[in-house]
């Protein structure tokens, strides 16, 4: 079975328990769980507006991060979800799940999955502050 269980760049919201239950294994000892969500305030300003978007080859970027992933950690499965479009403050924008036999080899594939899912797949963030200015954050900058 490909330990790769759920994958997805998606417009509607995320679902923390459909990702937790794509990871659920009986050979894991540990799940990790990492949910990042819309705040309110970034380098001190507060965010009026989000919106994220992904070139059309971010879900293939994605399954190549996770693949890396599973390839130097031994995980028993592992999923990761990315929101596009319009988000809410508090509105979940990503999610990831790392099962492993043990919870220092989960936290460390966690990690890495999303820092690597953060470097590398083509995703991008515009935020609007409250004082009318904004920024684009994204991927592989």
């Amino acid at each position: 079975m490909d330990v790769i269980r759920l994958l997805g760049v998606r417009d509607t919201s995320l679902s923390v328990e459909e990702v937790l239950a794509a990871v659920g294994d009986h050979a894991a000892g540990g799940t990790t769980l990492f949910v990042g969500t819309v705040r309110e305030q970034d380098h001190g300003k507060p965010v009026t507006r989000l919106s994220y978007s992904a070139h059309p080859t971010a879900e293939a970027e994605l399954r190549r991060v996770a693949e890396k992933v599973a390839a130097d950690f031994p995980v028993t499965a592992l999923a990761a979800v990315h929101r596009v479009g319009d988000l809410e403050l508090g509105d979940i924008a990503v999610i990831v799940a790392v099962a492993a036999p043990h919870r220092g080899e989960a936290f460390a594939a966690s990690r890495r999955l999303i820092d690597d899912l953060k470097a590398e797949v083509p995703i991008w963030k515009h935020q609007v502050f409250a004082d009318g200015s904004a920024e684009w954050v994204g991927a592989c900058e």
